[in-house]
């Protein structure tokens, strides 16, 4: 069993940074890939990025390509998400998973088996 945590959320002007966090519990956290995804009021879930389990292989949705860095520390059990050049479309609650079968290239379309989530961190950026 997974929990998984996020953190890092929060109010900020167009063009600004934040740092997503997400700590996962357990001790076999370097197996399991892990990413996050988010969802607007009124949109569908959406894809925004995916790391394997050593850090070697990322995957962006193309909203976010060239403005998101996910990253990983196993050491400390955490996933980062850095976003840069903040946009108002950005606004969504981002969601963190994880998942030990999926490669990080199958989330965005297999999104419904990745086996744990966490509950969510409010992203609101204004214009």
């Amino acid at each position: 069993q997974v929990q998984l945590v996020e953190s890092g959320g929060g109010l900020v002007q167009a063009g600004g940074s934040l740092r997503l966090s997400c700590a996962a519990s357990g001790r076999t956290f370097s197996r399991y890939a892990m990413g996050w995804f988010r969802q607007a009021p009124g949109k569908e879930r959406e894809f925004v990025a995916s790391i394997s389990g050593s850090g070697s292989t990322t995957y962006y949705g193309d909203s976010v390509k060239g403005r998101f860095t996910i990253s990983r520390d196993n050491a400390k059990n955490t996933v980062y998400l850095q976003m840069n050049s903040l946009k108002p479309e950005d606004t969504a609650v981002y969601y963190c998973a994880a998942d030990q079968d999926l490669l990080p290239r199958q989330w965005v379309s297999k999104s419904r088996l990745l086996g744990y989530w966490g509950q969510g961190t409010q992203v609101t950026v204004s214009s």
